[in-house]
């Protein structure tokens, strides 16, 4: 036989044989190993609700901050729907047996008793007179009024949880009142039906104190030596004041004087939310009439 001719028992190169099993195993190992989609579902899913997590952090930041009363936000009620504002000239002060033709019910601005209603917290049982509750508002106050007939029970505590040892908060009934609530501070009013509307807690912060909104923001809340008997206070008289009588002021103020509150003991500093307003001292002698 010639050196040439290959024999049958001869093998084949060895290398090529490896290689080509290297090659068919990874193919069957590729096909046997499916992608791990379960996982990767679960860190989609993973990062999507961390980014749902911030999102709703970043609203809840954003929700806080849209009530904080400041320099770039002055009026921060303008987000609240349904609040009606109107200007008013403040400092405009009749006596005791004046009435005010009202062009709001309840008002919420305009000439007002030269007494103001106390309105550290004070939660009134019966109604009081309009003309001493928009003094309180003149201060910096928001007044909360509500339909006796309407609002009863559960819905007048979560009401008066809202008023109670919160200083320039007040709160009456007021009959007659077109719908169940009605909010005030000097300028500004919303009427809502459900205590539970988050509008009542937007419309305080908002309003409460705030300094470009209220007259005389830091006035006094107490009624030491104003002639305001907050335990007798004068009764709210549902009847609108007779056109043309002596008694009536109107609302460009005909019949009223300007008084400043220096002469009803002056200011007293804002105090922070959830404490009581500082004890005052010698009673200051009543405002003049």
């Amino acid at each position: 036989m010639s050196s040439g001719t290959k024999s049958k028992g001869a093998s084949k190169p060895k290398g090529k044989s490896n290689s080509a099993n290297k090659a068919r195993r990874s193919v069957v190992g590729t096909a046997r190993k499916p992608k791990p989609w379960g996982m990767i579902i679960g860190i989609i899913a993973i990062i999507a609700l961390a980014g749902s997590v911030f999102t709703y952090a970043f609203m809840e930041i954003d929700e806080k901050q849209q009530w904080v009363v400041s320099d770039d936000n002055k009026d921060p009620s303008v987000n609240i729907e349904g609040v009606v504002r109107k200007t008013y000239e403040p400092g405009q002060h009749i006596s005791g047996d004046q009435r005010v033709a009202y062009d709001q019910s309840p008002a919420f601005g305009g000439p007002h008793d030269n007494a103001w209603a106390e309105c550290n917290g004070t939660v009134y049982p019966n109604a009081v007179r309009t003309e001493n509750m928009v003094h309180a508002l003149e201060h910096g106050s928001v007044w909360i009024a509500y339909d006796p007939e309407k609002i009863k029970g559960k819905a007048l505590d979560t009401l008066k949880a809202k008023v109670e040892a919160q200083p320039y908060m007040l709160m009456s009934p007021y009959p007659g009142l077109d719908k169940p609530i009605s909010l005030q501070s000097w300028g500004h009013q919303l009427k809502l039906s459900d205590v539970n509307d988050p509008r009542v807690d937007q419309f305080i912060k908002s309003l409460r104190q705030n300094q470009y909104q209220n007259p005389e923001p830091g006035g006094r809340c107490d009624a030491q030596g104003t002639g305001f008997d907050v335990t007798n206070p004068p009764p709210f008289v549902a009847e609108p004041p007779v056109d043309g009588d002596p008694k009536t002021v109107t609302m460009d103020g005909k019949g009223a004087t300007d008084a400043a509150d220096e002469e009803q003991g002056g200011a007293q500093q804002p105090v922070p939310t959830g404490e009581a307003p500082p004890a005052t001292g010698a009673a200051t002698p009543p405002p003049s009439q």
